[in-house]
């Protein structure tokens, strides 16, 4: 019978030499003393529309009502550009372009205009949703470079009445749904890309504002710089402007574009004439970033061609990376500038 001393000897014999082993076994011919693992670093993506970190993705464009029924708005805070447009009667109506973020829910969705043909080709083959439009434009809408997606067309899986609202400001699209049914049926949309601005640091020719009024024959926008969350707060008739999760819109550049606004051959079914707001072309207008406006030039020479935006000799204007809101103006807007700092006049 083996003693405890002897016991005790032999697993620690056994011990050792297990560590012996593992210490003696061969690595793989790829490792090396001197090899040193260094970490990637990965550089950030942004949104060609936006600036915003992430991808560019399908681009998605809504015509939004803007009443002051339909607010607030669904979803509208997530997109990466809006356009204000004159309809009849002198209200407006939105065009929200999406593609960083598709939320599940936009709306309330309403019916397409002539205006939105021109203004929509820059973006090339892009899904768009609305509600119907006038027996004349649908042909047109049919022609044009868009994936035409309005919900005469589509199912009320897609479009879906809210039951807190009321018609016809009462119309929502399941964002989601449509796009995944795109993506299903292997619907090429065009991804977004540079339509004619940049991200950058702001030009040194601009002037401190502290806010600015736009105008309509039945509507008005005003927007506030808010120091606070580094961009503009928007204001709709005078009230503050809400999407439906309670977040005051704004974005962080303002771009007001002068255009010629002129009747159109169409109509809507009370007889009201439907405006055309012309965005090829070249014109004046402002770029509202941080606190500052800059006086600026636009250019789009033809409808394929994006929206350039210069300064004096032609230098391009840099946006404020984050939401971008574009007003299709025919007027002068009224800038509230700081006043200048009181002066003591000498004692005499």
């Amino acid at each position: 019978m083996m003693s405890s001393n002897r016991r005790t000897y032999r697993f620690a014999f056994l011990a050792f030499a297990i560590v012996l082993l593992a210490g003696c076994q061969v690595k793989p011919e790829s490792a090396s003393p001197s090899t040193t693992t260094l970490t990637e670093i990965v550089e950030p993506t942004y949104n060609s529309l936006s600036g915003r970190v992430g991808a560019d993705g399908p681009v998605l464009v809504v015509k939004i009502d803007d009443t002051t029924q339909a607010h607030p708005q669904i979803g509208l805070d997530k997109a990466d550009v809006v356009y204000i447009e004159q309809v009849e009667g002198g209200l407006t109506r939105l065009a929200a372009v999406f593609s960083s973020v598709i939320p599940e829910r936009i709306g309330p969705v309403r019916s397409a205009r002539i205006s939105d043909i021109d203004l929509l080709a820059q973006y090339g083959h892009v899904a768009f949703a609305y509600s119907g439009a006038q027996t004349k434009l649908l042909p047109v809408i049919a022609n044009a470079n868009l994936e035409n997606l309005g919900a005469q067309r589509e199912s009320q899986d897609m479009y879906v009445r809210d039951s807190t609202r009321f018609a016809p400001v009462n119309l929502i699209l399941r964002a989601d749904l449509l796009m995944a049914k795109l993506v299903a049926n292997n619907v090429p949309i065009a991804s977004s890309k540079n339509i004619g601005w940049t991200f950058g640091v702001k030009p040194a020719n601009g002037r401190i504002v502290t806010s600015v009024k736009l105008r309509w024959p039945a509507n008005s926008y005003s927007a506030t710089w808010s120091p606070a969350e580094s961009r503009w707060l928007l204001f709709h008739s005078g009230a503050p402007d809400l999407a439906a999760n309670g977040k005051q819109l704004g974005p962080t550049t303002l771009v007001i574009q002068k255009v010629s606004i002129t009747d159109s051959i169409y109509r809507d079914k009370f007889g009201g004439v439907t405006p055309f707001s012309a965005t090829i072309g070249s014109g004046a207008g402002y770029i509202l970033r941080n606190n500052e406006v800059i006086s600026a030039l636009w250019s789009r020479p033809t409808v394929e061609e994006g929206t350039r935006w210069t300064g004096p000799g032609g230098t391009p204007i840099a946006f404020a990376p984050g939401q971008v809101w574009v007003a299709l103006v025919d007027n002068e807007p009224e800038f509230t500038f700081p006043l200048p700092p009181a002066t003591t006049k000498p004692a005499q």
